[in-house]
């Protein structure tokens, strides 16, 4: 058996949740407690009670942008979905293309708004080593803000097919999501309401952000079989000297530092490579594997994740092979909702 093959497990399909629940903080929590190995079933409301006074919650601040474009051939009319990744320092955009044939440098597709009509075109500039595509849209206007005005919610194909409804504008969002700059959501944090957050604060439980923006790279399933074989794609994140302040009196004086979602994980641990938690800001392609030891974070919450993932790779580091291994048999036997719109576990 490979080493990938040690992070593989059978997912029943009618867990994968298609909607979050009409209140976010109702999902069920799976807690895991490390110092005991033992697993207690909760909610996400229950958190005020499940974390101690002086700890404090570490939430990423990114912002989903609606990256998920629809067009068609403009010499064929044959149908084209795509995913906007980045802007290049040229101004090309970096897209995943999803078409029937072969497409061609040179050639156009026709974008079309949320409305299905015509809108802009795309120019193919370059396939690029991976599969990617370089392209350049002819319209005049800014990225973000076309994007705003075509782009559908890029959700993950395991929801509907990726195809959004309405109510995902809301749902596939944190409520303090705030720079823009993510083509997936933090997961982990679309479980957390405003009164729940205040509620934490009352309880003496700080809640500090820091940012980065997911990319697909994140979600991409490993297909080498040895981990350190494995190349991640990098991400722009950033965590300021105020927070680095705030996050070292928490610690002096005893308390966790809970990270919400893989993201905020790869961040502080990025910021803290030489030991010493410190401001950072730059691109990440931290892969956290086995025999990884964590030097900015205590405790984690989080979805579950997808099999052969490298966020399930970076759970099972921090929680401990046999004991996750048991915590998602668990959450499976008791008929948990898994992934993006599905339930969380709380690792202590």
């Amino acid at each position: 058996m490979s080493e990938i093959d040690e992070y593989d497990y059978e997912v029943p399909r009618e867990l994968i949740a298609q909607k979050p629940l009409h209140q976010r903080s109702d999902a069920r929590l799976l807690v895991v407690r490390r110092d005991g190995a033992s697993l207690e079933h909760s909610h996400v409301r229950n958190l005020p009670e499940l974390l101690d006074p002086g700890d404090c919650l570490v939430l990423n601040d990114t912002r989903v942008i609606p990256a998920r474009l629809v067009g068609h051939r403009t010499n064929t009319g044959g149908r084209w979905t795509g995913l906007y990744l980045e802007t290049d320092e040229a101004g090309n955009w970096r897209l995943i293309s999803k078409t029937r044939g072969k497409l061609a440098p040179g050639e156009t597709i026709t974008l079309e708004d949320r409305l299905g009509q015509d809108f802009c075109r795309l120019i193919l500039v370059a396939k690029l080593d991976d599969g990617d595509w370089a392209a350049r849209p002819d319209a005049d206007e800014p990225t973000l803000s076309l994007l705003e005005r075509i782009g559908r919610v890029p959700l993950p194909p395991y929801i509907r097919g990726g195809e959004m409804t309405d109510a995902d504008w809301q749902n596939y969002q944190t409520v303090f999501a705030e720079k823009l700059g993510a083509v997936a959501a933090p997961t982990a944090g679309l479980h957390l309401t405003n009164d729940l957050l205040k509620c934490l604060e009352r309880e003496g439980i700080e809640v500090c952000r820091v940012t980065l923006h997911v990319g697909l790279g994140t979600f991409r399933p490993v297909s080498t079989e040895r981990l350190g074989e494995h190349r991640m794609h990098s991400e722009w994140g950033c965590i300021d000297a105020q927070t680095v302040d705030r996050l070292a009196r928490r610690r002096a004086a005893g308390g966790r530092i809970v990270a919400v979602g893989t993201t905020v994980v790869r961040t502080l641990e990025t910021a803290a490579a030489d030991g010493h938690l410190s401001p950072w800001e730059g691109e990440t392609d931290l892969f956290i594997r086995p025999p990884y030891r964590f030097k900015a974070i205590d405790a984690l919450m989080t979805n579950f994740h997808w099999p052969k993932s490298t966020l399930l790779v970076l759970v099972r580091t921090l929680g401990g092979d046999e004991l996750m291994k048991r915590a998602y048999e668990e959450a499976i036997r008791e008929d948990y909702r898994l992934f993006s719109y599905g339930d969380a576990m709380l690792v202590l």
